[in-house]
């Protein structure tokens, strides 16, 4: 049986990827560009350490650009987006089953707890998880393991008896780091990723249940 079950929070758990990264494209849009979604998506999962889409816009227009309305309306547009969405499939059955198995579920995400607790609250899955480390608990977000080492550091488990749920390529680097098999959920954003590393790849979680983690934890554990 897993120890415990670490999930991400954005593109796993709601599908705030998207609207996030359409809002990004109409700014580049406006300034007569476009944003690619694998050129995007090497800053999903962690933060704009790993790219700024302000950086690469302001490189390709050859100036710097006066990101306040701009930042205004898109932040505004991606929230209103975002509102509108419900958890992904097979998200709310696996936590129900996980809370009646008494395994510990927590939240590890590189964005600001004020954005993934917000979310939680709204769609009533905050008491499916024993708690969140977020962006503002750590020196450094994912592609570092610093999120998943303190989300099993808080739970008190064995990091490599456990699983963490991603979507991401940053987010499986991170795993990998930490010692723990990570179960890669893709979606529109990283499908284009080979996810190499992996415990699995799976289309969705929608009739994933318990007992795969169990299979998957009993398969990575070194017998003596």
């Amino acid at each position: 049986m897993p120890e415990a079950l670490i999930f991400d929070f954005d593109g796993l758990i709601l599908d705030t990827e998207v609207p996030v990264y359409e809002a990004w494209r109409r700014d580049f849009l406006a300034y007569g560009h476009d944003l690619d979604l694998r050129t995007y998506s090497q800053c999903v999962g962690s933060t704009f350490g790993q790219f700024n889409p302000k950086h690469h816009l302001e490189f390709l227009v050859g100036n710097v650009i006066d990101w306040s309305h701009l930042d205004e309306n898109r932040e505004r547009d991606a929230l209103e987006s975002t509102h509108q969405l419900d958890p992904l499939p097979g998200i709310i059955p696996l936590l129900t089953e996980a809370n009646e198995a008494e395994i510990p579920c927590i939240i590890a995400s590189s964005s600001p707890r004020s954005w993934v607790e917000s979310h939680l609250n709204r769609l009533g899955l905050m008491h499916h998880f024993a708690g969140t480390r977020c962006l503002d608990d750590v020196r450094n977000a994912k592609p570092a393991p610093d999120l998943f080492l303190a989300a099993a550091e808080f739970l008190a488990v064995n990091p490599s008896r456990s699983i963490v749920l991603e979507d991401s390529f940053n987010g499986l680097t991170a795993s990998i780091a930490a010692g723990i098999p990570c179960v890669i959920v893709p979606n529109k954003i990283t499908a284009h990723y080979e996810f190499n590393g992996a415990a699995s790849v799976l289309p969705s979680l929608e009739g994933i249940g318990i007992d795969y983690f169990r299979e998957l934890v009993r398969n990575s554990t070194p017998h003596s």
